[in-house]
């Protein structure tokens, strides 16, 4: 069995137990310390329409992480990727990232979904890419809605406030049919699909912006009842609920006013289901540049997610960042200092080996609040330019991956001082797994008929 994976209820354990030989106090425990692991994707390498209006034919993300160069000393790039410049949404290449994450020990990946007024952007890695993968039932996908404002900073000129300066391509804000019109897609293309991801029965989807969400649907009851008609859409389509996932990254600004409000309170008001984060940056304002270590920006996230798992009444689920370095999405030739994202500090010190000890905290930490069906987020991916990425490159190899399957091997310590007996070994917790998985996926089948 690989550790950190939810099992999906005592109920199901307990079938298993004939065989296993499992102790009812056993089943409890692996329904507690089972966490699954969620993986955000960014789905910017691929053609796509909008990008060719405006960069040119045959531009992707790719040309800007090709193109990098080192801004200071100590620094690296370009940081080129094993597998080379592939095409997500080429059904094969998905393929091949869906085994890969399964492999070690990634249960979901969330994909940044894009959806404006006149409809959606950069989702063709998903909508040929992942759901035309032959092995797609190996692997979980859901949805965070990206609902930011989309500027020209691919890349971004320097400035005196570049990010401020930045012209602005497709605002996030949408109006009230155009989200009935999410809803409808969200429905037919993707919660039904066997291997959308859900949580007690209930479809993952995550909003990335509440200020954007509130400022096109008018205001924070206007939402708020926009939200109740998405679950009761989703629930008149025979899902037990919607869960609401909000991420947090700063108090939002309701409309018509100028100053913030308290995220607990809109995220109450709204009817969120959990909370959770991006990115470890999103919660450290650093005063050093050009580099902040590793453990110091791990820490300082830590402190973030011991208030906000005190703060919000609805459960906080933790992220862990792989590392950062923004430096690609800016003009190569401008002098780099620091002026706001996307000229900012980079994490140093992000090597596997400090991956791999972010994550053993992680995990032990979250196992110790016993909440229901507990996740971890992991920025990212493939956040290419934005130096956060679990895909193979040319430095580190499968080293990130490896290390999440490594520290997925054993159980969390809490949980094994807590089991009756020594546990058995991996091999039996595998074959519960893949008997669960297997249970799961007729069961999503079904309900896609």
């Amino acid at each position: 069995m690989v550790y950190g994976k939810i099992v999906l209820g005592v109920g199901t354990i307990l079938k298993a137990r004939g065989s296993l030989g499992l102790l009812c106090s056993e089943c409890v425990i692996l329904r507690r310390f089972y966490m699954q692991i969620a993986a955000y994707y960014f789905p910017n390498y691929h053609r796509d329409a909008r990008n060719e209006k405006l960069h040119g034919q045959g531009w992707t993300e790719w040309n800007l992480v090709r193109d990098a160069k080192p801004r200071f000393p100590g620094h690296r790039q370009p940081n080129l990727p094993t597998w080379g410049f592939e095409d997500e949404a080429d059904p094969a290449v998905m393929a091949r990232k869906i085994d890969a994450a399964a492999d070690h020990g990634i249960d979901a990946f969330i994909f940044d979904w894009y959806w404006y007024e006149d409809g959606p952007f950069l989702q063709r890695a998903l909508d040929e890419g992942y759901l035309g993968a032959p092995n797609s039932n190996r692997l979980k996908f859901a949805l965070m809605w990206a609902n930011h404002d989309w500027l020209d900073i691919h890349p971004l000129k320097r400035s005196i406030a570049p990010y401020d300066d930045a012209r602005l391509l497709y605002p996030g804000a949408v109006g009230e049919a155009a989200f009935e019109r999410l809803i409808d897609h969200c429905l037919e293309r993707y919660f039904k699909h066997p291997s959308y991801w859900l949580l007690d029965g209930c479809p993952y989807f995550s909003i990335y912006e509440l200020t954007k969400l509130m400022a096109g649907l008018g205001g924070l009851d206007a939402t708020r009842k926009m939200l109740d008609r998405f679950r009761q859409r989703v629930r008149q389509a025979g899902f037990k609920d919607l869960h609401l996932n909000a991420v947090v990254w700063g108090n939002p600004i309701l409309p018509g006013e100028t100053s913030p409000t308290d995220d607990r309170e809109v995220v109450e008001a709204l009817g969120f289901d959990s909370v959770t984060s991006y990115v470890w940056i999103h919660h450290y304002a650093a005063r050093a540049f050009p580099s902040v270590d590793y453990a110091a920006i791990r820490d300082a996230y830590f402190r973030h997610w011991e208030e906000a798992a005190e703060r919000f009444r609805c459960p906080y689920f933790p992220n862990i960042t792989m590392g950062w370095d923004s430096s690609p999405r800016t003009v190569q030739s401008d002098i780099y200092e620091n002026l706001g994202y996307p000229f900012m500090y980079r994490i140093a010190n992000n090597t596997p080996e400090n991956f791999k000890k972010a994550l053993i905290m992680t995990r032990e930490r979250l196992a110790e609040q016993n909440l229901p069906h507990p996740f971890i987020t992991i920025n990212a991916w493939n956040e290419w330019t934005e130096g956060s990425y679990l895909e193979p490159d040319l430095q580190n190899g499968m080293a990130y991956l490896e290390a999440i399957r490594e520290c997925a091997k054993h159980p969390p310590a809490q949980a094994s001082s807590l089991a009756s007996e020594p546990w058995r070994s991996s091999a039996d917790f595998e074959a519960v797994k893949e008997e669960i998985k297997a249970k799961e996926y007729v069961s999503a089948q079904l309900r896609s008929e």
